[in-house]
């Protein structure tokens, strides 16, 4: 039994009674959070995003407060593919392997990595293997309490250590499948406090980006699709659209 994940587990469930006493169900959100920065995405290229939006249908995870921003994102084709060749292998996936980048300047305030990356699978049933759910992952503190958290990073791949400041669009590891995680990807989530637990979620505004309908996906659910949900908020990306950087770093 993963015993450390099972804690981490656990912890979850303590920080959604924390976070009720602390906010009331007040939770900070699209309507009410202005964040005093924009983010660049953290990646070079067009990528798809396959979970997220600021919206309860499109949200990643919306009962859980501390990802209810959060956003999923791997790269596909055009015919909706993410990988080619064995879709048992990381390496096939077209994600695996890239760059990640940080996506405003900030100072590194976690740090976990030499966790293996979890087995894929055909129908896609997420695993475990590592001791946290984030698998090997960096956390931001960009100031004004928001922090940024990169998740289920490749193994041996971070670049950065614990107190280090970094630059937005530096590379900060690279991308893979470590932690609960059902194929390569990146979770990416901006939250209000450094603890994973007990810190709510908050909506990520980001730069100007090239935004386009993604291809065919076949996990796309059609009541997710941002198409049949007008995004209120132009600055906030949501399920089914694939976005870029307008170029590789965006100077702000």
């Amino acid at each position: 039994m993963n015993f450390p994940l099972l804690k981490q587990i656990f912890q979850q469930m303590w920080g959604l009674v924390v976070l009720e006493h602390r906010y009331g169900g007040r939770l900070p959100g699209p309507a009410d959070y202005r964040s005093p920065r924009q983010y660049s995405l953290p990646f070079r290229g067009a990528w798809t995003v396959v979970n997220g939006g600021v919206t309860k249908e499109t949200s990643h995870s919306w009962d859980i407060p501390t990802q209810r921003y959060a956003y999923d994102f791997l790269i596909l084709d055009e015919e909706g593919r993410s990988f080619q060749g064995d879709e048992t292998d990381p390496a096939a996936f077209y994600c695996y392997g890239q760059d990640i980048l940080a996506p405003a300047d900030g100072v590194v305030a976690e740090v976990l990595s030499g966790q293996p990356d979890s087995r894929i699978t055909k129908d896609r049933k997420a695993s475990c293997q590592a001791r946290d759910l984030r698998g090997n992952h960096i956390l931001l503190d960009h100031g004004q309490g928001e922090f940024s958290l990169l998740a289920h990073l490749q193994p041996d791949s971070i670049l950065v250590t614990v107190g280090q400041q970094v630059r937005r669009g530096e590379a900060l590891a690279r991308c893979g499948n470590s932690g609960n995680s059902s194929e390569p990807h990146l979770h990416f989530q901006l939250q209000q406090g450094a603890s994973f637990t007990a810190s709510p979620g908050l909506p990520i505004p980001f730069a100007s980006l090239d935004v386009s309908p993604a291809p065919h996906y076949a996990r796309f659910d059609d009541r997710m699709l941002a198409k049949n949900h007008p995004d209120p908020w132009p600055p906030y990306l949501q399920v089914g659209q694939r976005a870029a950087n307008p170029a590789p770093e965006v100077g702000l």
